[in-house]
């Protein structure tokens, strides 16, 4: 069995925070924590307690599949009900858009 690999943990939580506009400080003021511990997470410097992630998570409003995504076998899965996540938060101009896009590739 493989190992959990939490270099691909904290990069996905610093890429998904980013990608939302999202402080360290945010997230550690939301967490009750220390914003150092938030980095420490994102650089791999220790490892996201079950719990840590799972708050992490609610507030990147993503699912811990997600972020988890490259540590399982089958892959396809989370990363479908992360693209179906943010496809019904589209209107429809959107969703026309995007699948027009997606039938090009």
């Amino acid at each position: 069995m493989e190992e959990i690999s939490f270099e691909h943990i904290s990069h996905r939580l610093r890429e998904l925070r980013i990608a939302r506009g999202l402080t360290q400080e945010y997230i550690a003021n939301k967490l009750d924590i220390n914003p150092s511990h938030i980095s420490n997470i994102e650089n791999n410097r220790v490892k996201v307690s079950l719990t840590t992630l799972v708050n992490m998570c609610n507030i990147l409003d993503t699912t811990v599949d997600y972020v988890l995504s490259d540590s399982y076998n089958d892959t396809e899965s989370p990363l479908n009900q992360e693209i179906l996540k943010e496809l019904s938060n589209c209107d429809n101009e959107k969703k026309e858009k995007i699948l027009k896009i997606i039938r090009i590739l």
